[in-house]
């Protein structure tokens, strides 16, 4: 059912449930009066299906239909460990919140019914009662299986899920005390009982330290093995570029060119040349051509889109295509000739681009080198520059290009929130070894500065051609978040100016905000609660912009190889090139595309929390081996339950406030003043300490820190 007709059935139904004589009816019943023959009431139950989930209709539990209530809503149940929970509903900018007695059968990610008994006032969420599960989100789960004597009974590992999973003995697989499983869910439980469910694999004891990492996985769905027919198709592709594929391409191979990426990195989906002549940098950002080799619709194409994105978890890479594909023939290997999509781009002294050109072509990687090689020869160290000789004259090009182009989108607004990522290195078996704090640097800036430019040129070029297209796109913060910024920058010296109405900020304020805090103690908070502060940014195929970036124009152009989004928006740029853009292909994107950048927006944001769940689990075990031992850290944030202090190394942990031996304490949201006997000491967002590792629970992923005896702030004790 394309788009279109789509829509004008939820039209025609929406105006038939309106109409004032209409009485809430089932399916059957409205499919007679509608005149729908027996054949088609497959589809109008599909469009009914629809409009439940868009909260339009509601449908009771005798099956009928009626036009949904104002205060009537459907959305996502988001459970938590202490019974309430909270739906997320499309439309709403916050979340609806459920008490405990009002969540009914609700299990954690079910798509239910709500009625609003309580409008949102203020900074106060709305609250809701749950009516209906529409549909079940979660069919399998993951947690620690305990045996009993006649049954047994799984903790799950998301601890938003607040009950266990019981387990009848003929349905255990065999499972063990202290077995990490995946459970089938077969029952999800009601007021009087648990849920039930089957162990469908077992994945290791829990203190295996690669089984927590395969438990994350599954608990998310990821798939992990390809299918045989998706293997079948890898393996139908060329291991080189044919003469017959050269036809009609731009021929780049004389061009000085080069790949820069991490040292480990084996999926290299862009290359870079770069001349200067006559006060114009000629800079090409050239992309593997992958939607070359893979077809829209075939095997290849529709696991692509099953799993939207590679998964970077931190033992192991899950790749959106087989490494056949994104090591091999769609890599931009060194010394191979490749075929490329490549965006070459003229930029003045300015740093603006003042032409371009978007073309299928043919390069040969000359050199691939690292970010720590580059990154060398722009620190002019000789040994580096001896090294790659050949190529310094261009590196350093490109160094100057890039801090133009950085120059350039700072002086419009755009953001850079500089704070370290971690760094975590495991032993053989798994395990974490250490635990560090990964710094960018000038060659990662670069590339960064390079695939901004060509994102923002292509999405340009596509939207003054009126392209069915897929943007990348940012919105303003929400005023009550820019609100609450406010406060809390305010609170440590900082403050934003909004517009007179106080509902529009440009991204100029967060600018000077981040350079005013740069070398400061609370640099990386300030950083943090900024970043906090923003929408997410997700795919649409409507331009609305980005305010991150302070760009009009920008789309995800340069990682085919890892992200969905990316291969699609090749295929409708080569239609167009090739002049096959016609009406019904135009018809055929828009039809599809709001589902794309839907789903893969959806697939991003469970590759970051699975990743970001990896990363929480191995700082902990990590800090589990280091249980009293001191070190020195900062505090980022201060609670009504204590104050959580960052060490060097990006581990973060919560001194909690009962473990404070003072015997009076006063809390203002950025200090904690403790008052003893014969002490009295504050701490506050930026203060530098002394801290014991005390406790870690690998279940909650957390690390709790105390405060040594005797621990000398002073010198931290500066503004805050």
């Amino acid at each position: 059912m394309d788009k279109k007709l789509l829509e004008d059935r939820k039209k025609t139904l929406i105006g038939f449930m309106s109409d004032k004589n209409y009485k809430p009816m089932r399916a059957r019943d409205m499919a007679m009066l509608l005149g729908v023959e027996r054949e088609r009431r497959q589809e109008l139950h599909q469009v009914l299906d629809m409009l439940v989930e868009e909260g339009k209709i509601t449908c009771n539990r005798r099956g009928h239909y009626r036009i949904a209530e104002p205060d009537i809503k459907t959305g996502i149940f988001r459970g938590t460990a202490r019974g309430f929970g909270f739906v997320t509903v499309e439309g709403l900018e916050k979340d609806v919140y459920i008490a405990e007695y009002n969540t009914g059968t609700a299990f954690h990610e079910d798509m239910v019914e709500i009625q609003i008994i309580k409008p949102a006032s203020g900074s106060r969420s709305a609250e809701g009662k749950v009516l209906r599960i529409l549909k079940h989100g979660l069919t399998e789960i993951t947690g620690v299986y305990q045996k009993s004597r006649n049954f047994g009974f799984v903790v799950p590992d998301n601890q938003k899920l607040g009950t266990d999973i019981y387990i009848s003995k003929s349905k255990s697989a065999g499972a063990m005390s202290g077995h990490r499983v995946v459970v089938k869910l077969l029952d999800y439980g009601d007021l009087h009982k648990n849920p039930e469910g089957e162990v469908i694999e077992i994945l290791g004891h829990v203190n295996d330290p690669k089984a927590d990492i395969l438990a994350i996985v599954r608990s998310y769905s990821i798939p992990e093995e390809f299918s045989e027919e998706v293997m079948e198709a890898a393996g139908e592709q060329p291991d080189s570029v044919s003469e017959k594929e050269l036809a009609g391409r731009t021929d780049l191979r004389m061009l000085q060119t080069v790949t820069i990426d991490g040292e480990d990195a084996k999926d290299l989906d862009d290359a870079i040349t770069l001349t200067y002549q006559d006060g114009l940098y000629h800079l090409g950002v050239h992309i593997a051509d992958v939607s070359h080799y893979v077809k829209e619709g075939g095997a290849l194409d529709r696991s692509a889109l099953e799993r939207g994105t590679s998964v970077y978890l931190v033992d192991r890479v899950i790749p959106m295509l087989p490494h056949r594909l994104s090591n091999g023939i769609c890599s931009l290997n060194q010394g191979e000739d490749r075929l490329t999509l490549s965006c070459l781009m003229d930029i003045n002294e300015k740093g603006e681009i003042v032409s371009h050109c978007i073309t299928e072509s043919l390069i040969r990687v000359d050199r691939r080198m690292s970010y720590t090689k580059v990154a060398a020869i722009l620190a002019d160290d000789r040994e580096a520059q001896k090294e790659y000789e050949e190529f310094v004259p261009m590196f350093l090009c490109m160094g100057t290009l890039s801090k133009l182009l950085r120059a350039k989108r700072r002086k419009r607004g755009s953001l850079d929130f500089d704070f370290p990522e971690s760094k975590i290195h495991l032993d053989a078996e798994g395990h974490a070894v250490s635990v560090e704090a990964y710094e960018r640097n000038e060659a990662t800036d670069l590339i960064e500065d390079f695939m901004l430019a060509a994102n923002e040129t292509v999405a340009e070029d596509c939207f003054w051609q009126e392209l069915p297209f897929l943007y990348r796109v940012h919105e303003e913060p929400d005023r009550e978040k820019l609100l609450q910024l406010s406060q809390m920058i305010a609170g440590l010296g900082y403050g934003i100016r909004t517009s007179g109405s106080g509902k529009e900020l440009h991204p100029k304020e967060i600018q000077k905000l981040l350079a005013k805090a740069a070398d400061t103690p609370e640099e990386a908070f300030i950083s943090r609660i900024a970043l906090r502060s923003m929408k997410r940014a997700r795919y649409s195929t409507e331009c609305s912009g980005h305010f991150g970036l302070a760009a009009r124009y920008y789309c995800h152009f340069t990682s085919p190889i890892r992200r969905y989004p990316d291969l699609q928006i090749h295929r409708i740029i080569k239609e167009n090139l090739h002049g096959a853009l016609d009406e019904s292909r135009i018809q055929h994107y828009q039809d599809i595309l709001d589902g794309v950048a839907l789903k893969t927006s959806t697939l991003e944001r469970r590759a970051d929390d699975a990743e970001r769940d990896t990363e929480k689990l191995k700082k902990a075990e990590y800090m589990a081996d280091r249980i009293g031992k001191e070190y020195e850290g900062m505090v980022t944030s201060v609670t009504e339950w204590g104050m959580y202090v960052e060490l060097p190394n990006t581990v973060e942990g919560l001194v909690r406030l009962d473990d404070m031996v003072d015997d009076y304490y006063h809390f203002d949201r950025y200090h904690m003043t403790l008052t003893g006997e014969t002490t009295r000491k504050q701490y506050g967002i930026g203060t530098r300490l002394k801290i014991r590792v005390s406790w870690v629970d690998l279940q909650s992923r957390s690390v709790q820190f105390v405060l040594p005896a005797g621990n000398d702030t002073k010198e931290t004790n500066e503004r805050m």
